[in-house]
């Protein structure tokens, strides 16, 4: 590591970084709500952000792919098709988790490897991304899925080690912002370094929940007829609240609104979630996952894929926290795998 990887960010300066990123786009970080809840709202000053936080209820993700959006306009009798004018603003994202993080990273591996998804590439080639390290509570476990340290995916990465940051430099964008302003940071102390490591020691070792995921895809498949998956349908609402705050849920539907005139229309995509009935809804009323306890095995299944070589989990425990039926996630996999919680 050079000193153009690594530098130092004293917390009493964070007030002109905050501007500093502000000269990049319009800055989107955390903000509390309530008593409990976070979410990554635009934001002018340092005043509202909350940079101590567990997670946001809904994940950045929805800065890349909306909950809701046309996908274009159409005339039927003129047989034309109108993409909508996708805005140029510029984003910054300051103040994302390292799951997070991971979580976009398999995101684009599915909207921009194979097939390019021209939505989700033009914001992710304007947004600006400013990671943040964080300490887990009594529903991460990040840790276990390998997801707890980001190495790719942003821009700079604040570490906090006390009374400072140190930053890591993860793309051209990042080091550019690093030496456009070297009045701002400091280079890397030795005493700055093992600050970083006792840290980074102390996170690691402060995670309560944690569980094996070696194997953890065969015990899945073998466990296809287990009456765990009754157990738990019987108690699942059918709400769909664990797609929608997973980070790495990337379903959706496509569906055409047709004005009165019959001719033109829009098409328009919205998030969608396996754990709905009408999901597995086909032609004929067939219903290839009509209850309950095959829903939810197929997500447990789609969480435990390694599809993109990588884990379809994250370990941020949203799934857990915001479930109205109180199903915890690692509850279920850890039973898959016969250990107790």
């Amino acid at each position: 590591m050079t000193a153009l990887l690594l530098k130092v960010l004293g917390k009493d300066k964070l007030p002109r970084f905050f501007d500093i990123l502000k000269n990049h786009g319009s800055v989107f970080a955390p903000v509390k709500h309530g008593e409990k809840n976070h979410s990554f709202q635009k934001v002018d000053s340092m005043e509202k952000v909350e940079l101590n936080y567990n997670r946001t209820m809904i994940s950045p993700k929805k800065m890349f792919i909306a909950p809701e959006e046309t996908i274009f306009t159409f005339d039927k009798k003129k047989e034309i098709y109108i993409e909508p004018e996708e805005s140029s603003e510029k984003l910054v994202m300051f103040g994302v988790h390292p799951c997070d993080l991971h979580a976009l990273n398999l995101l684009a591996k599915v909207f921009l490897e194979e097939f390019t998804d021209t939505l989700y590439s033009s914001r992710r080639d304007r947004t600006l991304i400013v990671g943040i390290s964080c300490s887990p509570d009594d529903f991460c476990f990040c840790k276990s899925t390998g997801t707890s340290f980001a190495s790719e995916g942003f821009e700079l990465f604040l570490h906090d080690i006390g009374e400072k940051y140190l930053v890591r430099v993860g793309s051209p964008k990042g080091l550019r912002i690093i030496s456009e302003n070297p009045d701002l940071f400091t280079e890397l102390g030795d005493n700055d370094l093992d600050q970083f490591k006792a840290v980074e020691n102390e996170r690691m070792n402060s995670f309560k929940k944690s569980i094996e995921m070696a194997g953890l895809q065969d015990m899945l498949d073998l466990s296809y007829d287990s009456q765990i998956w009754k157990e738990y349908g019987d108690r699942c609402l059918g709400c769909g609240s664990c797609n929608m705050v997973c980070p790495r849920c990337r379903c959706y539907d496509v569906q055409d609104n047709i004005d009165l005139n019959l001719t033109t229309g829009e098409r328009v995509r919205r998030w969608y979630s396996c754990m709905l009935q009408d999901h597995g809804l086909v032609a004929g009323g067939h219903n290839f996952r009509p209850s309950a306890y095959e829903r939810i095995r197929n997500r447990f299944n789609c969480k435990g894929s390694l599809r993109e070589d990588m884990p379809n989990c994250v370990g941020c425990g949203r799934c857990s926290v915001y479930c109205p039926a109180d199903i915890d996630f690692l509850e279920i996999m850890s039973k898959i795998r016969g250990e107790s919680q």
